[in-house]
């Protein structure tokens, strides 16, 4: 079994509200909500075996108020209690607050030293915490403007890619797009990492394993509003596709979560986002897994889920 939570957002800070204006934002709270996450687990017996954060841990925010560092070591802290590892996808938000070059050298970096592939500054990396059962962690932000340094090729590369399919001024607008995930808030997935993924899939497939990924951003439209995807969702499920064996792709970024089966047979489950959760309830959960079938058990706006295989 493992532990599943994503979007804490912690700030120090008032309660605001998202870009809209409308939805509440439980800054402060957060962090509150985190610490009943991990008393949870840690009572659970036989214990996890570790858990995912989906991204977006601190909010950008604390980028504004100069509290980056501060926030994500609170965080930190927290998930440090739990007596099992922690993998970090890194979101958005992580790089509003931080370059990509930074994030290395922090607590998120959970990418075993010596992973090998793929190329360059990617963040990907794959692991079995049990006998055919395999976790990859993929990095949406791959291909990203944020976090890079406006020189670098892969910066001019992604900003080409974003300005093609979204003329407005702010890129973060979807306003007039026929592809509306082509916003800057999402990113994608270079054709290294794809390639890496491929390979990654087709020793799963020979071994027999069962494969759970995992990521920032969704890559079905069904599991997901037309926004929040990755720029190249269609890239990636092709791949998953193309093999026998992923059963299960969890993603954060859509406070909202949603969930569906898709044609394959692969569960894409978006995590309802700790930031939008009031104080009263909670958003984590516990997925326990058996030879044909994983179970969600989850807190507060995470309902239970039953995802046969």
């Amino acid at each position: 079994s493992f532990g599943v939570i994503a979007d804490i957002q912690y700030a120090d800070a008032e309660d605001g509200y998202d870009f809209g204006g409308y939805r509440r934002r439980y800054y402060r709270q957060s962090l509150n909500l985190l610490r009943d996450a991990v008393e949870a687990w840690a009572t659970e017996r036989p214990p996890l075996a570790f858990v995912l954060q989906l991204g977006d841990s601190i909010d950008g925010l604390n980028a504004r108020s100069g509290e980056a560092e501060g926030a994500l070591e609170q965080v930190l802290v927290v998930l440090g209690r739990l007596p099992v590892p922690v993998h970090h996808a890194w979101g958005n938000h992580e790089f509003y607050n931080f370059s990509r070059a930074r994030l290395v050298h922090t607590g998120l970096n959970s990418r075993p030293a010596g992973a090998g592939p793929p190329a360059g500054d990617c963040q990907a990396y794959h692991f079995s915490p049990a006998t055919r059962f395999r976790v990859v962690v993929l990095d949406a932000y791959d291909l990203s403007i944020l976090g890079r340094e406006p020189d670098s090729p892969r910066y001019r590369e992604s900003l080409r890619l974003l300005q093609e399919k979204n003329p407005n001024d702010n890129l973060n607008s979807p306003a007039g797009l026929e592809e509306p995930w082509f916003v800057e808030f999402n990113g994608g997935f270079s054709q290294a990492q794809l390639d890496w993924f491929n390979e990654v899939l087709k020793f799963s497939d020979e071994h027999q394993e069962k494969v759970v990924v995992m990521g920032h951003l969704p890559i079905h439209p069904d599991a997901s509003d037309r926004v929040c995807l990755a720029w190249n969702y269609e890239d990636a499920l092709s791949v998953i596709h193309s093999h026998q064996c992923v059963v299960c792709f969890l993603a954060g970024h859509l406070h909202d979560g949603g969930y569906c089966l898709d044609s394959h047979g692969v569960h894409h489950l978006t995590l309802e986002g700790v930031i939008e959760t009031p104080p009263e309830s909670n958003a984590f959960g516990t997925i326990y897994v058996y030879e044909d079938k994983m179970i969600l058990k989850g807190r507060g706006r995470i309902s239970e889920r039953v995802m046969h295989f």
